[in-house]
C-alpha cells in the first residue's frame, strides 16, 4: 500500500492524495488542496493517526 500525491486539473486546488493498494486499486482519495505542501502534511497526519483509528459500524 502507498500514498500518492497527485496534481489534478483544478486551477485553484490542484493537489490531492490517494491511497493505492499493492494491486493498483485506489482505496481512498482526499479532498483537494491549493498547495502541494498541504497535501503532504495531510498524508503525514493520516499516517500518524491511522493506527489508532477505530472502526464504527453504522449499519
Amino acid at each position: 500500500m502507498k500514498f500518492q500525491i497527485v496534481k489534478g486539473k483544478s486551477a485553484t486546488q490542484p493537489y490531492f492524495w490517494r491511497i493505492v493498494a499493492s494491486n493498483g486499486q485506489t482505496l481512498a482519495v482526499s479532498e483537494n488542496y491549493a498547495q502541494k505542501a498541504s497535501a503532504k502534511s495531510a498524508v503525514e497526519s493520516v499516517k500518524k493517526s491511522a493506527g489508532a483509528a477505530t472502526v464504527e459500524d453504522l449499519t
